[in-house]
Parts: structure tokens; C-alpha cells; sequence
């Protein structure tokens, strides 16, 4: 089953982290820079109320045209910054030139011990801002400063500051995930290595996996070196138990066949005969399945198969003089069957040799590669211009020991054979109708991944 890329999920991971800690980032360095310039606001508010105090202390007077303040903003109307003088009746006795034709809003907390308090209002054009208002008594007389500032001028700073956050922490933010898909590419490249020695094995290039691995990888390859080593010891143990068992059944059912031909003619001596016969067939054709399915398992085996049916297709037209074979030789992409030379003979053999029997005169054979998802495909057709099966009698036929014609000479074995091969490696057979007429034997193994026309 393919699962999906772990550097893809390391990078995408990576990447969606670092958008919330970005994102968390920005917010937070936003939220720190509008608090500075708010501080910032309040203290120059404060340098600006001690000033009017201390014009007041000079002029002795608090309704003197001598206290200004001389920040220009004071003098704009609707900017946001005004200052008042108020008695303790509550009028103004003074206050700055933006304040002409508009009543600033009174603050409703009450004084703190510093005789101060602040607020946040808004002023008579929608400008907000942070007010502030201390309460003393100078030369005697009771007084209460107001000076303002405007906070919209805080929040466009801050705006602007949010923007070129976000831009500057994106494009970090992008380098960062370039580097995090660099590093789970770089960090994985063991991985890459360890595949392509595993391939070596497959391909038959390499006994065992080799190559120098990190801490965390290097397990793995010795893992599977040791799996290699046990699949190889176990088949070999299995392989010599059936061979143990069958020679070991031989002699006795030498025994029993020796003994029932002496008395041949009697019930029990024809019965016995044909048991043993029976049993005979079982042990050759359990060894059969020994010996291919130790062949095939074996790792690392591959055949040319262009070299394996030009000599089957010369020695097949030998022996059948009165057949033309018609080989198309394929080009040099062609990749090896993966596996044992003698099985590749067996199988193919199997089906030229059904073919001559029925062909009428011409056979084809061809061969392609085909490519998928689990690597390339060796494809062998061979066709010929004989009667041909139909879709139920091509299921039949592969059926073991089954015949459609009982004057044919042949045990009916041979398709069987094939596809036993055939599944232990992982192909397929498909029989069809052929364009020459008679029956097409499409035969499907898996390929090693050199190629050529090899030896010729």
C-alpha cells in the first residue's frame, strides 16, 4: 500500500508550525509595539502637563497668553492633541488653539494618589484619544490640567508596523520552510541509500545489503542482511527435508512395486501397483515444487530472456521442420527476467512446444516491456495459427492434468506447470484468441532492471 512521503510530512508539518508560531509571533510583536508607543503617548502627555504647570508657576497667571505649549499639533484643530486649563468651578481658563469651537468630554474616574487620572475618549470629529488630567494648586489656587493626545495616529503606526511584520516574518517564514524541505530531503538521503541497496539484492547485483548508514538507519540494514541470511538457510533446510522424505519414501515404494509385480495378477497386487504408482507421481511432483520454489525465492538470480527464446525458437524449428517460427527481436530496453534461467526455459518451452503441436504452419513470438507502479514488466507473446481455444476452454486448460484433445500426445501437465511458475513468481498467463487464428499465450514476469539483447 503506498503511504504518502515522510519528507512531504515533515515538510508540511514544519510548515504548518511555522505559520501559527509566525502568526503568533506577529500578534505579539504587534501587541508589544502599540503598548511601547502607547507608554511612549502617556509620558509625553506628562512631560506636556508638567510644562503648562511649570508656565503657570512662571506667569503666576493661568489665564496668561505666555503658556503655550509649543508642539504644533496644539494649534491644529481636530488633531487630537488639546490641552485646558479649568478653575475650580470647573471653567476654562485657558487651553490651546485646537480647542477653539469644541468642548473636550470630562473624565468620570476619580484621581489616583498622584492626583492624576487618564482615559480614552473620543473627541466631537471621531478622533480618539488618551486624555489626561492632573488636579493642583498653584500660588493658592486650585486647578485642574487636561492635556490629550491622538491614539489614531498610535494605530496607524501600528498598522503599518502589523504590515511590514507580516511581510518580513513571511519571508522568513518561506526560507524557513525551503530549509525544513532541504533538511528532510538531506536527513532521508540514508533512507534513498538503504533502498537502492536493498534494489542491488533484488536485482541480483548484490549478495547483501552494504554501504555505511547513520545510528538510526544502520539497524534496519543489518536487519534486513539477517533476514536475507535466515530466508537463504531456511529454504535451503526445507529444500533438503523434502528431499530427505521423497528418497527416503523411494526405496520402500521400490519395495512394494517389486512385490506386487511378482504376484501381478492377483486383486491386490493391481491395486497395490497402482497406489504406488499414484504415490510415485506424488513424491517426483512434490520435489518439482521443492526444487522451483527454492529456485525462485532465491534472491538475486536474472536471465536474458532474448538469449533464452532465440535458443528455444532454433531448436524448436529443428524439431519441427515444417514450422516457421517468426521471432521479432526486441530492442535494447528490454529488461531481464528476474529470476531463475531454468524456469524462464521451463515456461516458455511449455508454451512453444503447445504451440508447435497445433500450429498449422506459423508461429509469432514477441516480446515488450511494460512499466508500472512496482517497476518494469517483461511480457512474452507467443501465437499461432492453430485452431484456438475458446474463453471457457482457455480456463480449462489450465487446469492440471486436464486435455482437450486425448490424441495429442502429452500428460496435460505442461500449462499446468507454467502457471504454477508463473504464480510463484508473481506474473500471469492469459490465453486469447491470436491475429494468426489459433491461441495466444500472453505471458507476464517480473524484470530485472539490466537489459539488452544479451548473448546471441
Amino acid at each position: 500500500m503506498q503511504k504518502s512521503s515522510i519528507a512531504a510530512s515533515l515538510f508540511w508539518l514544519s510548515a504548518g508550525w511555522l505559520i501559527v508560531a509566525l502568526l503568533a509571533t506577529a500578534i505579539l510583536l504587534t501587541e508589544l509595539y502599540s503598548q511601547a508607543l502607547d507608554t511612549s503617548l502617556s509620558e509625553t502627555l506628562d512631560f506636556h502637563v508638567e510644562t503648562l504647570v511649570d508656565l503657570v508657576l512662571i506667569n503666576e497667571d493661568p489665564k496668561s497668553e505666555e503658556i503655550r505649549v509649543g508642539d504644533p499639533r496644539f494649534e491644529r484643530t481636530s488633531s487630537g492633541w488639546y490641552w485646558a486649563i479649568r478653575d475650580a468651578n470647573d471653567a476654562v481658563v485657558n487651553f490651546s488653539g485646537s480647542v477653539i469651537g469644541m468642548i473636550l468630554p470630562p473624565i468620570e474616574d476619580s484621581f489616583d494618589q498622584n492626583n492624576s487620572r487618564t482615559a480614552v475618549m473620543t473627541d466631537p470629529f471621531g478622533t480618539r484619544m488618551r486624555m489626561i488630567e492632573r488636579a493642583v494648586t498653584v500660588n493658592g489656587l486650585p486647578l485642574r490640567v487636561t492635556v490629550t493626545g491622538s491614539l489614531d495616529e498610535i494605530l496607524e503606526l501600528v498598522d503599518d508596523f502589523r504590515g511590514q511584520t507580516l511581510i518580513v516574518l513571511g519571508a522568513v517564514g518561506v526560507m524557513l520552510a525551503i530549509m525544513s524541505g532541504i533538511v528532510a530531503r538531506l536527513a532521508l538521503r540514508p533512507i534513498g541509500r538503504l533502498e537502492k541497496a536493498i534494489e542491488r539484492v533484488r536485482e541480483g547485483e548484490s549478495e547483501s545489503v552494504t554501504g555505511d548508514y547513520p545510528r538510526e538507519v544502520a539497524p534496519l540494514a543489518e536487519e534486513v542482511n539477517e533476514l536475507l541470511r535466515s530466508n537463504t538457510q531456511i529454504i535451503e533446510r526445507a529444500r533438503n527435508q523434502v528431499g530427505n522424505l521423497a528418497h527416503g519414501l523411494k526405496t520402500p515404494l521400490a519395495v512394494l512395486r517389486n512385490e506386487a509385480a511378482a504376484g501381478k495378477n492377483s486383486a491386490l497386487a493391481k491395486v497395490v501397483l497402482s497406489e504406488t504408482e499414484k504415490m510415485s507421481q506424488l513424491v517426483t511432483t512434490y520435489l518439482d515444487r521443492a526444487r522451483i520454489a527454492a529456485r525462485s525465492a532465491a534472491v538475486g538470480k536474472k536471465a536474458d530472456a532474448t538469449h533464452v527464446m532465440l535458443r528455444l525458437a532454433r531448436v524448436m524449428e529443428k524439431l519441427n521442420p515444417k514450422i516457421t517460427i517468426a521471432f521479432v527481436r526486441p530492442d535494447a530496453s528490454l529488461p531481464w527476467f528476474r529470476g531463475d534461467e531454468g524456469d524462464l526455459e521451463e515456461m516458455t518451452g511449455n508454451l512453444l512446444d503447445n504451440a508447435c503441436k497445433w500450429s498449422n504452419g506459423k508461429i509469432g513470438i514477441s516480446m515488450f516491456a511494460e512499466r508500472g507502479q512496482l517497476g518494469s514488466t517483461l511480457l512474452i507473446k507467443i501465437e499461432d495459427d492453430g485452431p484456438g481455444l475458446t474463453g471457457e476452454e482457455a480456463e480449462r486448460v489450465l487446469r492440471r492434468g486436464v486435455r482437450l484433445d486425448e490424441k495429442t500426445p502429452g500428460s496435460g501437465l505442461g500449462l499446468d506447470i507454467v502457471k504454477e511458475l508463473v504464480d510463484v513468481y508473481g506474473g500471469s498467463l492469459q490465453l486469447k484468441r491470436s491475429v494468426l487464428g489459433g491461441l495466444l499465450a500472453e505471458l507476464r514476469l517480473p524484470g530485472a532492471r539490466l537489459g539488452g539483447l544479451g548473448r546471441s
